[in-house]
């Protein structure tokens, strides 16, 4: 498969089979996201792969009450929020066979000084986010879905996910990516912006 075609390809899954992820497909993913930008070389990133029933059931349950908060967040009214749950519950939105949480170690970083914690913070979640990215587009090479998950990020639940991983406090969540083979054929959408919408030229 072709990068170009790769990338055309992605798109966010949210329904899975219950089929296995091979280990060596894991692995290829996780190889893939550390060939990501790192910013100073500091590769502070770490992938913590929940696979077992109990953890996955666990991490489900966080990310379920992670959209409810952010749906009670934009106010959308209760039918809605009851809606989403029905999707969560009933039709299985988000269950996967293979859940992917993307951390970095905020202590490992390149310079010293408080008045660089927040640039260092930002660099590196830019280059989690670069490895996600890259993660996602190996997935699609081997016929496998994503999505990124951010809602587990809420304040609280993040922590469950942390003490999930047997973290400790140095290392914030970037993300959850459930991994699985779709359970439709993934249909790539459009931008609702145009090149023209988002290039400016100086």
């Amino acid at each position: 498969m072709e990068l170009d075609e790769a990338i055309m390809k992605r798109t966010s899954v949210r329904y899975f089979l219950e089929r296995p992820v091979p280990d060596e497909h894991i692995k290829m993913l996780i190889e893939s996201a550390i060939r990501a930008p790192t910013a100073s070389g500091l590769e502070n990133w770490l992938f913590v792969v929940f696979r077992t029933e109990d953890a996955r059931e666990k991490i489900y349950g966080l990310i379920a009450e992670g959209m409810v908060k952010y749906y009670q967040a934009v106010n959308l009214p209760e039918e809605k929020i009851e809606k989403l749950k029905r999707r969560m519950y009933e039709e299985g939105m988000y269950r996967a066979p293979v859940y992917i949480a993307v951390f970095i170690d905020r202590e490992i970083r390149f310079l010293p000084g408080k008045e660089f914690d927040e640039l260092e913070f930002i660099w590196s979640v830019e280059s989690a986010a670069m490895a996600i990215q890259n993660l996602m587009l190996k997935a699609v090479e081997l016929g496998l879905g994503t999505v990124y998950i951010g809602v587990t990020n809420f304040k609280g639940i993040d922590e469950k996910v942390r003490k999930l991983a047997g973290l400790d406090e140095n290392h914030y969540l970037v993300g959850v990516i459930p991994v699985g083979y779709p359970r439709n054929k993934p249909k790539s959408k459009k931008r609702k912006k145009s090149l023209d919408n988002v290039i400016m030229w100086i």
